[in-house]
């Protein structure tokens, strides 16, 4: 039987920043998973989390902790991180007694987005985790990838600056569903940032093109250091969302600092592929994999 809490990990900008730990009976430490989800740092939330993936994490003696994040642009990337900051703090403080986790044996993972924030989690966290897991994210945010009009969004209809300005409200998100109104808002002002090649600058507040040295400390792949924790990426190779190409690149800086590390690489799958659940065979043999990287590291 699985025990779901609901927790505040932080109260920020007048919001009550949210964390769902689910685990299995029993009063025994175990290793966490702190799980981030994706939707571009502008939509999404905690409760994204597939039931077929948690189900897995939990049965091979995880607890599983799910954390909100504040959305861009009403903030702005660094306070983003100092979200993933104090979760991870919440989490090694109230591991032992609250949560009957061990502290000293987190990992991170996150998907496309998340899949950036656990790239991240390897330089701005400390202790530094033991493993790091990102599906499909990205270590470089300030490149022509993000920073230029995307030719795959730009098939699309054009969105106007004007629908996209009416999705940014005056109070600050902790988290959007992946469905229904209020993520079609947020879906069209991601989609008008990747038309205009604005997604750096909406989320950051700042410009790659005059400020480059600025993006340096949130960019994964400047921060890799031979203290790196153990990183496995999976990323499908014709992802149209997040170039596979970023994974590579990851893999390669990882190489060239002695870090433990490997690239899973997806033929013929896009973004988000592992939405197509445990009964594709491909699918849960990567989990499985996954697994086994989380056992082993």
């Amino acid at each position: 039987m699985v025990t779901t809490h609901t927790y505040v990990y932080r109260v920020a900008s007048n919001c009550e920043i949210q964390a769902d730990v689910y685990r299995l009976p029993g009063d025994g430490r175990r290793p966490a998973i702190l799980w981030l989800h994706g939707g571009a740092l502008i939509f999404g939330d905690r409760r994204t989390l597939a039931p077929e993936q948690l189900e897995r994490y939990l049965h091979a003696g995880y607890t599983v902790v799910s954390a909100d994040y504040r959305l861009a642009p009403e903030v702005k990337l660094p306070a983003i991180i100092e979200a993933l900051q104090d979760a991870y703090r919440w989490l090694r403080a109230q591991g032992p007694g609250l949560l009957h986790i061990d502290p000293e044996r987190i990992a991170v993972i996150g998907h496309s987005a998340g899949g950036y924030l656990a790239l991240t989690a390897g330089s701005c966290l400390r202790p530094r985790p033991k493993a790091l897991v990102s599906f499909y994210g990205y270590g470089d945010i300030a490149g022509t990838w993000y920073s230029r009009p995307d030719p795959f969004y730009c098939q699309q209809p054009a969105v106007p600056k004007e629908e996209a300005d009416q999705a940014i409200g005056d109070r600050v998100l902790t988290g959007t569903p992946f469905e229904g109104h209020p993520f079609l808002e947020r879906y069209r002002l991601y989609l008008y940032c990747r038309q205009q090649g604005l997604w750096p600058k909406a989320v950051t507040g700042h410009d790659p093109d005059e400020e480059p040295e600025w993006f340096t400390p949130f960019c994964p792949l400047r921060s890799v250091t031979k203290e790196y924790p153990p990183t496995l990426l999976v990323h499908g190779d014709q992802d149209t969302d997040v170039p596979f190409e970023q994974s590579v690149l990851m893999s390669e800086e990882l190489e060239c600092h002695g870090v433990e590390h490997r690239l899973i690489a997806m033929a013929g799958r896009g973004h988000g592929f592992d939405g197509e659940g445990m009964k594709d065979p491909t699918v849960a043999g990567v989990f499985e994999q996954v697994l086994a990287f989380l056992d082993r590291t």
